[in-house]
């Protein structure tokens, strides 16, 4: 039996529509006369746009702190691992892989799906949209005695927000 491959946003996270910036080079083309752009002025630019993303670092951590902070109002789930995270808190569910990341309030999510394997130490969460998408991501545990606790903690924070349509 051959098994299918698994795809996702957990698996690779450029399959959410929208979060990567499309390629600008696709569909425009440069002028014939236009003149090669000056290496002196392109590495000023690069020394700009390289201070720019250490203060974006630096007002990414702030965000985080704050959103730490509203979090603490009601319950909230957090799991993460080397490469994976997810959030889900009052403000809606987040999933982070590598350094992609998507975000879903809860008025966007249709179904929250979770699923303990049972070999192995990989807790799956999966968020589902009204549109029939559905974004999967993978928490390595460091123990499955974790399974437990993060259904719980889920739970509680879906029974908290989650409003079912039916």
């Amino acid at each position: 039996m051959k098994a299918e491959p698994v795809t996702g946003a957990g698996f690779d996270p450029a399959f959410i529509p929208g979060i990567a910036v499309p390629s600008p080079a696709l569909g425009k083309e440069e002028p014939e006369d236009a003149e090669p752009e000056d290496p002196a002025v392109a590495a000023e630019d690069a020394g700009q746009a390289e201070e720019a993303g250490t203060s974006g670092e630096a007002e990414a951590s702030e965000e985080a702190e704050t959103s730490e902070e509203e979090a603490g109002e009601g319950p909230a789930f957090e799991a993460s691992d080397r490469r994976a995270r997810i959030v889900a808190d009052r403000k809606g569910v987040r999933l982070r892989l590598d350094e992609e990341s998507c975000e879903f309030r809860w008025d966007e999510i249709a179904a929250v799906e979770t699923e303990s394997p049972r070999f192995g130490k990989r807790y799956t969460v999966t968020v589902h949209t009204p549109d029939r998408r559905w974004y999967p991501i993978e928490i390595e545990a460091t123990a499955k005695s974790r399974f437990k606790e993060w259904d719980e903690q889920l739970d509680a924070v879906l029974d908290a927000y989650f409003e079912d349509g039916d």
